[in-house]
């Protein structure tokens, strides 16, 4: 089977850009080892750019109206004071919003199919396949027992921080971090839920971010390398002791609130920015780019890169490629070494708001950059890509 382009990997990143290729007039297919639905590791927070992006694309109304809360306030707890930002409307934003992974990702989907991409859960992508220039002409997959060959114009590796695509591509690093922190997280109900609240103190940290069904995610943060020590083979509880150390009131406000699912971790890896494109293949969300969840930043970045990426590839021209590139690395390079230097849990109270300041700066850049986009045209028919 030979269509236009292939994604692989079918959460927020792979979904969104599978719809907009479609919506100019591709025929793509969007494959999945996983099922319809599922939940995943997130900090669930979009900034003014991912909520920006889902109003762009239409998505937004189907957020709100499955109840995710409207966050209008964003509160940074430091050692010495709390700063609150008022979240005012802009570039037609109102709030922003922080809906589950199993909303979200299912609503982008949904949006994909309705724009006529192919859509194949449990399939698993073991191989890709290259032409003798060196170009990828498609991908080999596993199906319920059955493998199979799909060829297409392009590649478009989606499939989270341990890509396949990436790897046998060979895709290589431009950028790495050096520091990672590990988190505990769990779900909360009886907790305010129109504010992300974030807590920074010396070597850990904490957010509480209000999603759907009347639950707040709450995480805490500690360097990768001291995650299992402070863990000890028993989540909940170094969970309870690291949310009591950064802050007693609201440890003792929890003790009024309920738990409804268990707590859950991830030790942590350290940052990277890949080359997103290549002959016939190009990476988006975790896949191309991915940094440490400290400025819960990555679904935004990730719909900021579906939006350019598939403007790309819909151009079609090496020059296209070339200026997605260079957007992409101009408007990732500071946010990602912002987040690694906050990353460390190592900084002075100013330090770190200085550090806030600086990202706070590149958000509003980015921002910027996404309002000024033009509105996509569809195309009538598909462009050969260059090679």
């Amino acid at each position: 089977m030979t269509v236009d382009a292939i994604v692989v990997g079918a959460r927020c990143a792979g979904a969104a850009t599978a719809m907009l290729l479609a919506r100019g007039g591709a025929r793509v297919v969007l494959v999945d080892k996983g099922a319809y639905g599922t939940d995943m590791l997130s900090t669930h927070a979009l900034m003014r750019g991912g909520v920006l992006q889902l109003q762009r694309w239409g998505v937004l109304p189907e957020v709100v109206a499955s109840g995710t809360p409207a966050i209008h306030s964003t509160t940074f707890c430091y050692a010495e004071s709390d700063t609150t930002v008022l979240i005012e409307p802009k570039y037609g934003v109102p709030a922003l919003y922080a809906p589950r992974r199993t909303l979200l990702d299912r609503l982008l989907v949904d949006a994909a199919f309705k724009s006529g991409v192919d859509i194949r859960y449990g399939v698993r992508v073991d191989d890709v396949k290259v032409d003798s220039r060196g170009r990828v002409t498609g991908i080999s997959t596993v199906e319920g027992g059955r493998r199979c060959d799909l060829e297409a114009d392009i590649v478009i590796g989606a499939d989270g921080l341990h890509s396949t695509v990436a790897r046998q591509v060979g895709a290589p690093r431009i950028a790495q971090g050096r520091h990672a922190t590990g988190v505990l997280y769990g779900y909360w109900e009886g907790l305010s839920a129109d504010e992300y609240r974030w807590w920074f103190k010396p070597g850990v940290s904490m957010g509480s971010i209000p999603t759907n069904d009347g639950a707040t995610c709450v995480f805490v943060s500690v360097p990768s390398a001291r995650f299992r020590d402070e863990v000890r083979g028993n989540a909940a509880a170094a969970y309870t002791r690291l949310i009591q150390q950064i802050s007693s009131s609201f440890a003792e406000r929890l003790r009024d609130s309920v738990r409804v699912e268990p707590v859950r971790g991830f030790a942590g890896h350290r940052g990277f920015i890949r080359r997103g494109s290549g002959p016939g293949w190009a990476l988006v969300g975790d896949a191309g780019y991915f940094k440490d969840p400290s400025t819960a930043h990555g679904i935004t970045d990730a719909f900021r890169d579906a939006e350019l990426l598939a403007r790309a590839i819909l151009r079609g021209t090496t020059a296209a490629f070339a200026e997605y590139e260079a957007t992409r690395l101009d408007l990732s390079r500071i946010l990602f070494e912002v987040t690694d230097e906050i990353a460390s849990l190592a900084w002075t109270d100013a330090e770190v708001q200085s550090l806030h300041r600086a990202f706070s700066t590149e958000m509003s850049r980015e921002l910027r950059a996404l309002a000024a986009l033009p509105p996509a045209e569809p195309a009538a028919t598909w462009t050969r890509l260059a090679s």
